[in-house]
């Protein structure tokens, strides 16, 4: 096995759980600003 893909196949990996997580972030700011704009009625 050659080391060098294995760095690339490493990097690669964390370019898609980076770009995961910083999707997520966005979505989880999206719902607490849209939940302090619109509160729910009690």
């Amino acid at each position: 096995m050659n080391l060098s893909v294995f760095y690339e196949s490493l990097k690669v990996m964390a370019n898609g759980m980076s770009g995961i997580l910083i999707v997520m972030a966005v979505f989880y700011m999206l719902i607490t600003v849209l939940t302090k704009l619109f509160p729910e009625n009690q």
